[in-house]
């Protein structure tokens, strides 16, 4: 491996701090951590290297840390999700859990010297935390219903499951990929509608055919995406590599790639330092030549077209699964925000109605599978899905929120309780004849993918009469499914106390919302 962190001439402090100590070694401080507590911390260590093990310092919350999970494909058992429930039950009025925009989980609320006995809870039901944040590869996002659906055409968890064992050594943390450039997103699917957002992601595998000589020779495999990324700075849609892998080689690539990117990936520029500035810089062609040399062979060519030709399903509500008598149920989960209540409930409903497992989806939902016909009803009747509706109000089920500023130190407004309280108020004032995806992320970092709503919205500060506000960029135009594309801002700078009757007119003007009538009384 070549150390670019010690070879370039001028390093940044990220890579300073990188070459002064790998962020793996941390693991072998948490109890000595937990002894000094968070104020008596090397600030180094407590502000980014704890990040190589899942726990992010937040200045907003001080004495509060965050904690990011890895869930390769969003699955976690019944079990595991009443571990993380005791976890966040712990912290009373402090503690809550996030479903994230890639099917993961953030705990809240985490104090430094609980640390050892929480990963300890961890380790004893499988999970991990490890290189989840800063320099890594972030959780792989796969089909939420891989496995379920009978019109996928490949399962693609054992893949993800993989892939991240490959990048964590199963786990236990990997110090082969502990120092990339910048962080990694990887997504893989095999359904035809795309649900993982494979545009957006550094590297993306989907579904496609490579045509033999007869219909019987079709071979399915992954045409290659490459580059896509959110930035403060620059967002790009990830574009064709001009490769197809069948599935036994996906793993063997991905190890190519991030080989590729940690070696010779830019790193100067902290703002340019994604894996599209480095094809920006070698060309397409470069790039996939050096892939090939650490793969040791030659890509194949892409097929010519991939099999994402279906809109882009939510999952929400009753779906029969390929399975004879089972079904999957989605359940809106609001901005994806989960106290430790509901975490008890949703692995209570997993045991006694399905297999004891659960998925996380990227629009920060649940899907309970392998309920039973005979057990469905009953099911239905559960007081959860009250709250965690199957069937949502039009602009709540497709809300999408990032953590804003309540916890956040980057976001720049407050995001999921302000998108909250404005849908229900939309809601209330409109009927809708189509669906509607609103998307909220407190700045440019763009956690809450405004680029790929129907109505994206980017906190940011407005100035309204000698006052500084929050407010947001308005982005419009985002598709999802086949044919994915990003949307673009149209009007910048309205202040949050201005934005309902401007989003208002937006759902009527290009979305055929209507207002309701008034209800008179007498």
């Amino acid at each position: 491996m070549t150390d670019t962190a010690t070879t370039t001439p001028s390093l940044n402090k990220f890579e300073k701090f990188k070459a002064e100590k790998d962020g793996l070694a941390i693991k072998a401080e948490i109890e000595k951590f937990a002894s000094l507590g968070w104020e008596a911390m090397d600030e180094t260590d407590r502000d980014h290297r704890l990040k190589w093990v899942g726990v992010f310092f937040r200045p907003v919350t001080p004495g509060k840390f965050m904690m990011r999970l890895r869930m390769p494909n969003g699955i976690l058992t019944s079990h595991q999700m009443r571990v993380l429930a005791e976890v966040v039950q712990r912290y009373g009025e402090d503690g809550y859990a996030d479903i994230t925009t890639r099917q993961n989980i953030q705990l809240r609320g985490i104090r430094i010297e609980d640390l050892p006995d929480i990963f300890n809870k961890f380790e004893a039901v499988g999970l991990t935390s490890v290189q989840s944040g800063m320099d890594n590869v972030r959780n792989i996002t796969g089909d939420p219903v891989a496995g379920l659906d009978a019109d996928e055409l490949f399962d693609t968890r054992e893949l993800v499951q993989q892939i991240q064992d490959m990048i964590t050594n199963n786990g236990a943390g990997n110090s082969e990929f502990t120092n990339l450039p910048r962080k990694f997103n990887i997504a893989i699917t095999a359904g035809r509608d795309n649900s993982v957002h494979a545009e957006i992601n550094d590297l993306a595998f989907v579904p496609a055919f490579k045509e033999g000589q007869g219909e019987s020779e079709r071979q399915f495999g992954f045409n290659i995406l490459v580059g896509g990324f959110f930035s403060a700075k620059r967002c790009d849609a990830a574009i064709p590599l001009n490769a197809w892998v069948p599935p036994e080689d996906v793993v063997a690539v991905c190890r190519a790639i991030l080989e590729v990117f940690r070696d010779r990936g830019l790193r100067a520029n902290r703002q340019k330092s994604r894996l599209m500035w480095l094809i920006d810089e070698w060309g397409l062609d470069k790039f996939r030549l050096e892939v090939e040399n650490r793969l040791g062979k030659s890509l194949i060519s892409a097929a010519a077209k991939d099999e994402i030709d279906w809109e882009k399903r939510d999952h929400i509500g009753v779906y029969k699964q390929k399975q004879p008598g089972l079904n999957y149920v989605g359940l809106n989960v609001p901005v994806g925000r989960l106290f430790a209540d509901d975490m008890f409930e949703i692995a209570r409903l997993a045991e006694v109605y399905g297999s004891s497992e659960i998925r996380l989806t990227v629009e920060q939902n649940v899907i309970i599978p392998n309920i039973a016909d005979t057990r469905l009803a009953t099911f239905l009747t559960e007081s959860l899905l009250e709250r965690f509706k199957i069937e949502p109000n039009t602009l709540t089920r497709s809300l999408v929120s990032c953590t804003g500023a309540q916890f956040c130190n980057f976001a720049l407004i407050e995001t999921k309780n302000r998108a909250l309280a404005m849908i229900k108020e939309l809601e209330s004032e409109l009927t809708f004849t189509l669906p509607v995806r609103i998307h909220w992320t407190g700045c440019p970092n763009s956690c809450g993918q405004p680029q790929v709503a129907d109505i994206g919205l980017m906190g940011t500060k407005v100035r309204k009469n000698g006052k500084t506000l929050e407010g947001v960029d308005i982005y419009m135009g985002g598709k999802v499914g086949k044919e994915a594309h990003l949307g673009t801002c149209v009007t910048k700078g309205i202040p949050c106390e201005d934005l309902q009757p401007v989003l208002r007119q937006l759902l009527i003007e290009n979305f055929g919302a209507r207002a309701k009538e008034a209800v008179i009384s007498y």
